[in-house]
């Protein structure tokens, strides 16, 4: 695979390394460490664990951004790095994990491999687009933004306890396939993360969800 190493052409003595020692790029790998901890409670099945950090894999997503707009200093280097790190850590954030989520709700069935495969597919799809086109001229997202599927998903998961296993698990189907479908839309939607009121909001909703799915551990 070739790249186009502009950046790397800026900083030709700069290791890869390097790139770490950066506060928003800190932000990205702490929500990456998030998604891990969410995917691997979603394969042990404790889903209340998995959900706060779905949540808090969001909640450092916005904080990364909002904090490299209010650095000074910052490289075009850096800001490259930094948007093709947002990008990978995104795939795994907002489409394999929400997958996951489908397919470990209905005990891996293989019925359920088409949909989570649609929700990784349309997901790639989306993401790749924005990267390739960024905003619309009115400067908003074309699609659902992906971060919203998490947020979504891990807010109907509080009404769990009011379905059948089974019937859920079609529940959390359809509702992944939805957002996919959103995703992949033509649908205009404003940069939410774009907004310190907004971001505020999720700081509420995540500690909020934290504190939710924290008491059914105990």
């Amino acid at each position: 695979m070739t790249t186009d190493n502009t950046a790397a052409e800026e900083q030709p003595n700069r290791s890869i390394l390097s790139y770490i020692n950066d506060l928003p790029n800190i932000c990205s790998l702490a929500g990456l460490g998030c998604t891990l901890l969410a995917i691997y409670f979603l394969i042990k099945g404790v889903y209340a664990a998995a959900m706060i950090g779905m949540i808090w894999a969001v909640a450092f997503d916005w904080a990364d951004g909002l904090i490299a707009r209010r650095m000074s200093g910052r490289t075009g280097a850096d800001s490259q790095f930094g948007g093709q790190l947002d990008l990978l850590i995104d795939i795994v954030s907002y489409g394999i994990t929400p997958a996951i989520l489908v397919l470990s709700y209905a005990s891996f069935n293989p019925a359920f491999l088409p949909v989570a495969f649609v929700m990784l597919v349309f997901g790639a799809i989306r993401l790749s687009y924005f990267s390739t086109f960024g905003l619309s001229g009115d400067a908003k997202y074309t699609g659902l933004a992906i971060d919203n599927n998490s947020i979504f998903l891990v807010f109907i998961f509080m009404f769990e306890g009011f379905f059948d296993g089974f019937v859920f698990s079609l529940v959390l189907g359809a509702v992944g396939l939805c957002l996919a479908v959103l995703n992949v839309s033509q649908i205009k939607t404003p940069k939410l993360s774009g907004n310190p009121i907004n971001v505020v909001l999720l700081a509420i909703y995540t500690f909020a969800v934290t504190a939710i799915y924290g008491w059914t551990l105990f």
